[in-house]
C-alpha cells in the first residue's frame, strides 16, 4: 500500500519513533567501573561497538553486542534504549522483555500492542491503543490499531464506525478507506467492503501491488471476476517486476481466492506496514524497519514486509543479510518470483555471477511465459561485457512477446546496444529503430542511433535532427550534449561544435570523451593551445586504451584533417 508523508512529517515521525530508543548521550563512567571500561569487551567497550554497528545499519552485531552491554549494565537508561532497538531491528525475542521496561517508548507501546493482540487478550490490547501518545506514528496508527482491536473483540461495527469518518474525509483517506474494506472482508460484508475498496482505488493513483491484491480478492468475492481480472492485467502492465505476482493462471486464481487479511492480527500487521512504506520511500530507513519488524512479529511469513525488510538491508550495503531475509519468503507465495529476481541482483551485485545467472536462468525455466527473467539476464551478460550472450538472452526475452508495445522499447534499445557492440550493425541498427517506432520520443535511443552514424559518417542531417530533439528532451545530459557537439563537428559547424562541447563538458568535467571532442573542435578552430589543454585533461580522466593511443598522437602531432573550419584563428 502507498501513500505519502510530507517530508518534514516523515523526520519527526522517524524522531518520535526513535525517542527514546537512542537517547542522547553515553553510559556514565562513574556506573562502570574504570578496569572494565578500559577494556574491549567491557560495558563500555560492548556500547561502543554496538553504536558503531548501529550507524552501519548490521543489526546482528548492534544487537549481540549491546545486549552484552546491558547484561553487564541492566540499570543504564541509554544502553537499555539502544539494546532495545537493536534487538527490535533484529527481530530479536529480548526486544518484548525490555519493551516492558520502557512505558515512554513509542516503538514499545506498538510492540506490546501487537503482543497483547497476538495471546487474543484484546481488552488489555485496547487499553495500549487508547494510551498511544498523540504524536508521531502512534498519531497516525492509532485509529487504525483501534479499529482492529476492535474488530478482534468482535465489535464489527465498532471498528468500521471509528474509520468512517477519516475515511470520508481526511488526507489519509485513502488508507482508512483500505482498512474499512480489510475489515468488512473479514466480517463477511461484502458489499461494505467492495464499497470501501473503491475509495481506495480512487485515492491512490498509482495502486501498489498489494493494494491490487486486496481489492482483486475483494471484487472476486463480490461476485465481479471481470472488473478483478482487469486489476490483475493493469497491475501486469503497470509494475514491472511485480507482474510476476500474477504470471500463471494457477497465480491469478490464488489472487482471486485468497483472504488478504485472515484475523485482527494480520489486520494490525498490515498497519504497521502501511506506515513502513512511505517511510522508506522518504528514506527513513530505521523507522521503516522498526515498524516492518513489528509488522512481521505478527506474520512471519508476510511476503510484503519481507520484501521491504530485505530492500532495506540491501540499499544500506548488508546483501547477505537481505538474501537470507529473501530465503525465508514461502515459495508458495505469490511474491516468490520477485524474491527470485532480488536474490539474483543481490548475487549480482556480490559479484557471484555464476549464482546469479543460474538464480536467472531457473527462474526463466519456472515461467516460461513470462520475458522479464530473460531481460534480467541479458542486462547482467551485457554490463559485464559478454554481448553475444546477451544477444542470446535477449532474443529469447523478445520470443516471449507475441505484440511488443510501447513499453517493450527497452529491450530492444538493450539488445540493440548488444549487437552494436558485438559487431553486427545492421542488426543493431534495425533493433534502434524498431524501439523508435515503438517510443520515438526517447533521447537515449534517438542518442546512441545518431551518434553511431555520426561516427560512420552517414546520415549526418538526420542524426543531426534526432540529436537536437534529444537535446530538448534532456538539456542537462552531457552525453547527450556531446553528440549533437560531435555531429556538428563533423558536419563543419565548429562555432556551434565548440559551444555544445563546452556545454557538455560543463555538464560531464570529468568525461574523458567529451573532453577529447572538445579538443578536437578547438584544433579546428585554429585554437591549438585550448586544444592540447583539453587533450592533457582527457589523458588524465582513464580513457579507453585505443582512445588513449589517439589522443598521445594527436598532443605530438595535432589533429589531421580536421573538418572545415568556420571560426576565426585564435592563436
Amino acid at each position: 500500500m502507498t501513500w505519502s508523508v510530507p517530508p518534514r512529517r516523515a523526520l519527526l515521525l522517524v524522531a518520535a519513533l526513535l525517542s527514546g530508543c537512542a537517547a542522547a548521550g553515553t553510559p556514565s563512567p562513574a556506573t562502570t567501573p574504570a578496569a572494565e571500561a578500559a577494556e574491549p569487551d567491557g560495558v563500555f567497550g560492548s556500547y561502543l561497538s554496538g553504536r558503531f554497528a548501529q550507524s552501519e545499519t548490521d543489526t546482528r552485531a548492534a544487537a549481540d553486542r549491546l545486549l552484552e552491554a546491558l547484561r553487564r549494565d541492566p540499570n543504564q537508561a541509554e544502553v537499555l534504549n539502544r539494546a532495545f532497538a537493536a534487538a527490535l531491528l533484529d527481530g530479536r525475542p529480548e526486544a518484548l522483555r525490555l519493551a516492558r521496561r520502557l512505558p515512554q517508548n513509542q516503538a514499545a507501546a506498538l510492540l506490546l500492542v501487537g503482543s497483547e493482540s497476538l495471546a487474543g487478550r484484546w481488552e488489555r490490547a485496547e487499553q495500549r491503543v487508547r494510551a498511544l501518545p498523540r504524536q508521531g506514528p502512534a498519531q497516525l496508527l492509532q485509529p487504525l490499531l483501534l479499529a482492529w482491536v476492535q474488530q478482534g473483540r468482535g465489535q464489527t461495527d465498532a471498528a468500521l464506525a471509528t474509520l468512517r469518518p477519516l475515511a470520508d474525509a481526511g488526507r489519509l483517506r485513502g488508507i482508512h478507506a483500505l482498512h474499512m474494506a480489510l475489515i468488512a472482508d473479514l466480517a463477511g460484508r461484502k458489499r461494505e467492503a467492495e464499497r470501501a475498496i473503491r475509495v481506495a482505488l480512487a485515492e491512490t493513483p498509482q495502486p501498489s501491488l498489494r493494494l491490487v491484491q486486496i481489492a482483486t480478492a475483494i471484487f472476486a468475492r463480490s461476485g465481479r471476476e471481470a472488473e478483478a481480472m482487469a486489476l490483475v492485467d493493469g497491475l501486469a502492465r503497470a509494475l514491472g517486476d511485480y507482474a510476476l505476482a500474477a504470471s500463471n493462471p494457477a497465480q491469478r486464481r490464488a489472487l482471486l481466492e485468497t483472504r488478504p487479511v485472515s484475523s485482527a492480527v494480520e489486520g494490525i500487521a498490515e498497519a504497521y506496514l502501511a506506515l513502513a512504506v512511505p517511510l522508506r520511500q522518504q528514506g527513513a530507513g530505521d523507522a521503516a524497519l522498526i515498524l516492518a519488524r513489528l509488522s512481521l512479529r505478527l506474520r512471519p511469513d508476510f511476503a510484503p514486509t519481507l520484501l521491504l525488510i530485505a530492500e532495506n538491508y540491501a540499499e544500506e550495503s548488508h546483501p547477505e543479510t537481505a538474501l537470507q531475509v529473501l530465503e525465508s519468503l514461502p515459495g508458495s507465495d505469490a511474491l516468490a518470483p520477485v524474491a527470485a529476481l532480488r536474490r539474483a541482483a543481490l548475487f549480482d551485485r556480490m559479484d557471484r555471477v555464476e549464482e546469479a545467472e543460474a538464480a536467472l536462468r531457473g527462474l526463466a525455466a519456472d515461467l516460461p511465459e513470462q520475458p522479464q527473467p530473460l531481460v534480467r539476464l541479458g542486462d547482467l551478460l551485457r554490463a559485464r561485457n559478454r554481448f553475444p550472450d546477451s544477444v542470446q538472452a535477449y532474443d529469447a526475452a523478445l520470443a516471449r512477446i507475441s505484440t511488443p508495445g510501447a513499453t517493450d522499447w527497452p529491450l530492444f534499445y538493450a539488445r540493440g546496444i548488444s549487437n552494436e557492440r558485438s559487431g553486427n550493425w545492421p542488426q543493431a541498427e534495425a533493433d534502434f529503430k524498431r524501439a523508435l517506432e515503438l517510443a520515438p520520443e526517447q533521447p537515449y535511443v534517438l542518442n546512441y542511433l545518431a551518434y553511431t552514424w555520426v561516427e560512420q559518417g552517414r546520415e549526418l542531417p538526420e542524426a543531426r535532427r534526432m540529436l537536437e530533439r534529444a537535446v530538448a528532451l534532456r538539456p542537462n545530459d552531457g552525453n547527450i550534449v556531446d553528440s549533437l557537439g560531435w555531429a556538428l563537428f563533423r558536419m563543419g559547424d565548429i562555432p556551434g561544435a565548440i559551444a555544445a562541447l563546452e556545454r557538455a563538458v560543463e555538464l560531464e568535467p570529468r568525461n574523458s570523451v567529451i573532453n577529447d571532442h572538445l579538443g578536437d573542435a578547438y584544433w579546428a578552430a585554429g585554437r591549438r593551445q585550448e586544444a592540447r589543454f583539453q587533450w592533457r585533461r582527457a589523458l588524465g580522466l582513464e580513457p579507453e586504451a585505443a582512445e588513449l593511443a589517439k589522443i598521445t598522437t594527436k598532443l605530438r602531432d595535432g589533429l589531421p584533417n580536421p573538418p572545415a573550419a568556420t571560426a576565426q584563428r585564435r592563436d
